[in-house]
């Protein structure tokens, strides 16, 4: 079976936190994160609409994901998001 580019998103940038309190990443920082992953990665981002309905697919709820932020694309994703830090 043929790996979605969500797929290979949420294996290279998230990460399953079962121990954190309250929801890691949110719709617009989830977002954020896969627009880094495909900029990184040389890939158009699809839209939002898009990538929720991917998410979907891929049996991810957003709102409630119970994922963090992990490799390249979340450092890219923070420096991006504040610019301040770097």
């Amino acid at each position: 079976m043929m790996t979605s580019h969500f797929q290979q998103f949420l294996r290279e940038a998230t990460i399953r936190d079962p121990g954190a309190a309250g929801d890691l990443l949110g719709p617009d920082s989830f977002y954020g994160l896969y627009i880094s992953w495909c900029l990184l990665h040389g890939i158009t981002p699809v839209p939002d609409t898009d990538f929720r309905a991917g998410m979907r697919r891929c049996g991810i709820d957003i709102h409630h994901s119970g994922l963090a932020m992990t490799g390249p694309a979340a450092a890219d994703y923070i420096v991006a998001s504040h610019p301040d830090v770097s």
